[in-house]
């Protein structure tokens, strides 16, 4: 079975490396947000892209999910004592990866191409893929503040803000990575990670092509949030702001008619009538991920829960 996830963020990353672990690289691979991508003391940072390579390569920070396992802090913290900028926390290993990425760009390398270099260097064999090459910015409108570049909201204002709705700059004028349209054409299987709908799958949904190369494929969301809450993040949060219930349910409405199947957390079970009542194949499970155990299992049950979705819809 061919199958292609798109992820963003740290639930997208565990549920990837899960994935990974159960299927070959040549018959899985992954779409990665590139919304939250930004500049950052001339340097080119791409969040979501590393952390999931980090955590495919077996080097992302376990108790945070992001940047780097075993990391010093030489560099951000010399910088912070000169006065330089200290909002976003750069570890001296991350800052390699930065530093390299924006040479080559500035080379004239694609972020794809580039991607795959430290993919290769770091041991990954699966394809992971930016959602573009060229750069989109997501931005959240906020009540207070005014549009903010998602990790001013995100990590320099704590995501305290109250959201009002979001834009995707440059999304409109963007094409998707090279093979990434060939790469869902051609998979029997389309997994939308646990990540956060808004920010971590909306901009690339939002990319001209991708919205309408799902649309014939059999595709199986998993929910961000359990028991009304976000295991990672601010996807609750943007709910209840933009008036909407927090909730799996909210999760499975938002991505509509995309979904062939939707898999949710035990705790939510009074909302699975709603879900079949919008003939969503629902399939609930414990979605939490403590741990590598939790992550292969939840892939594997993912996994077989989208067979049977596949066979249903044929």
């Amino acid at each position: 079975m061919n199958v292609i996830a798109l992820a963003g963020g740290v639930g997208g990353a565990k549920l990837v490396h899960g994935l990974a672990a159960l299927l070959s690289p040549e018959h899985f691979s992954v779409i990665v947000n590139t919304g939250d991508d930004f500049e950052y003391c001339g340097l080119k940072i791409s969040p979501d892209l590393d952390t999931v390579c980090y955590t495919l390569a077996g080097l992302a920070n376990p108790e945070t999910g992001w940047g780097r396992r075993d990391e010093t802090w030489t560099v951000f913290e010399v910088v912070k004592g000169l006065g330089g900028p200290a909002w976003f926390q750069l570890g001296d290993k991350d800052l390699a990866t930065h530093l390299a990425r924006t040479e080559w760009l500035n080379r004239g390398l694609s972020l794809s191409e580039i991607t795959q270099k430290l993919c290769h260097r770091w041991g990954v064999e699966h394809l992971v893929l930016p959602m573009t090459d060229s750069p989109v910015e997501t931005i959240v409108h906020t009540k207070a503040q005014g549009s903010l570049g998602f990790q001013h909201y995100f990590v320099e204002q704590a995501c305290q803000p109250m959201v009002r709705g979001f834009a995707f700059e440059g999304a409109t004028q963007a094409a998707p990575a090279p093979g990434a349209l060939e790469k869902i054409r051609a998979a029997d299987l389309v997994i939308l990670t646990p990540s956060n709908p808004w920010v971590s799958i909306d901009p690339i949904l939002a990319v001209p092509g991708y919205r309408d190369a799902l649309v014939e494929k059999v595709v199986i969301g998993v929910s961000p949030l359990v028991g009304g809450k976000a295991l990672k993040g601010p996807a609750a949060k943007m709910f209840s702001e933009l008036g909407i219930e927090p909730c799996a349910s909210s999760v499975a409405e938002h991505y509509g008619a995309l979904l062939s199947g939707f898999v949710f957390d035990h705790q939510d079970s009074d909302e699975l009538e709603k879900i079949q009542r919008w003939r969503i194949i629902p399939l609930l499970t414990n979605i939490i991920m403590k741990d590598v155990q939790d992550r292969v299992r939840l892939a594997r049950e993912v996994l077989t829960f989208g067979e049977s979705v596949s066979d249903r819809s044929q």
